[in-house]
Parts: structure tokens; sequence; C-alpha cells
């Protein structure tokens, strides 16, 4: 569905991205782990349009994203959460999801609710007043207005607790179990392996490690050495 090849992007003169090749197949999620700061959420920014890569491809469901405004990746079927919670503060749960949703496609605010349930108990509250965890699940709830056909998930875990980790490492296997095909950022060594049909490790901005999730999470041990924990 997803492929890059020798993705190299730059931040003005700062080198960020080398040579980053990335695919990923239909229905499967790919965790991409690393450090703060080895150029993850530049990676996700790039094949989202916000950083647009200096050299290399992208190519999504057969067709080339290289020099796409972001509006125009997100209509080919690509929805995008950022590491920052950026909910709508004033504005209601609901309205938050009323707003992103489409009038045709398999998701609705009904389905919304559905999938994350806690949302719906919440459904009249300010977005302001979510907590950091309630907040996560509502800008995934909203990105998945959209029906994207590949979600990117920068950083969900974020200032977490390991129960709202547990509860949202849960909520991806649901979507994922609903064909959702997902590539999902973080720092979290056990949360990654936790969701990985596939595991990438990035670090320094080039792609040091990629296995399947069985064989990623039966080497852990060299997986924590490349990571330095």
């Amino acid at each position: 569905m997803l492929r890059c090849t020798e993705l190299n992007t730059w931040y003005g003169p700062a080198h960020v991205l080398f040579d980053v090749e990335l695919d990923v197949a239909e229905g499967r999620v790919l965790s991409l782990l690393g450090r703060n700061g080895v150029g993850k959420s530049t990676l996700l920014k790039s094949i989202i349009g916000l950083v647009p890569p200096g050299s290399g491809e992208i190519v999504f469901d057969g067709m080339s994203l290289r020099g796409l405004p972001p509006h125009r990746i997100a209509q080919a079927g690509i929805g995008y959460v950022p590491e920052e919670r950026r909910v709508f503060a004033d504005l209601t749960v609901e309205e938050n999801l009323e707003i992103a949703e489409l009038r045709r496609g398999a998701w609705s605010r009904r389905e919304a609710f559905r999938a994350f349930p806690a949302l719906e108990e919440f459904r009249q509250r300010r977005a302001g007043l979510l907590s950091g965890g309630q907040q996560q699940m509502l800008t995934i709830a909203r990105a998945l207005m959209g029906n994207p056909r590949l979600l990117l998930v920068d950083e969900p875990t974020e200032g977490l607790s390991p129960i709202m980790v547990k509860t949202l490492a849960g909520t991806i296997h649901d979507l994922k179990r609903a064909g959702q095909t997902m590539v999902v950022a973080a720092q979290d060594l056990r949360f990654a392996l936790s969701i990985a049909d596939e595991l990438a490790v990035l670090d320094r901005g080039r792609v040091v490690y990629r296995k399947d999730g069985d064989a990623a999470r039966a080497d852990v041990e060299h997986i924590k050495a490349l990571l330095a924990l």
C-alpha cells in the first residue's frame, strides 16, 4: 500500500532522513520505533506532505505523493494524528468529531463511539476538559472520520498512564481487526512490540532494523541494544 524509497529529508541545512526504505502492506500495523529526535516524526510528516522530502519517492496505492500538498495526500486516503493533541478545546467531544465527519464512508460518529466507548460517555464534555488519554483517543477518532485507508499516528503514548497505554494498544488491535492499516511512531518498546505486525527501528535518520512482529518480539535484547536501553 505504501512504499518509501531512498527518502531523504532536510530541515533547512540539516539532513534528517537518510535513504529511508519502508513499506507497509494493506491491513498491517507497522511500529516505527526509536528514541526522541531520531526522525520518526519527520518521516511521518514527509509522508503526509508537511515536510516535503528533498529526494526519493513515496508511493501510496500506486500513486506518487512527491510534491503533493497535505490536503491532496489526505484526499488520497492518508490520515494523520500528530504528536500534539490538537483538539478544539472549546468544542464538545461530539462537535470535534462532527466537523471531521464525511457524509459517505465507513466511519461516522456512531461508529467512532462504538470503537471508543470512553468518548461516548463524555460526548457532551468540552474537549479541553478531557484527560490526556481521552484527548488522544479523540484525535485518533477524529482522524478516522475522514475514512483513511492508511493512518499515521505520531507518539500516541506520550504522557499517558500505563493503564491508558494498555487501553490504546487494545484500541489499535481492534482497528487492525477491522482492516485499518497504520504506521505508529513510538518510543515505548513494550507498546511498539505489542501492536506490531512489523517493526522498524529508526536511528539518526536511518532504518537500522526491520522484522515482522513475531521475529521482533523474539529479538528484544537486540532491539534494546539498538536503542541503547
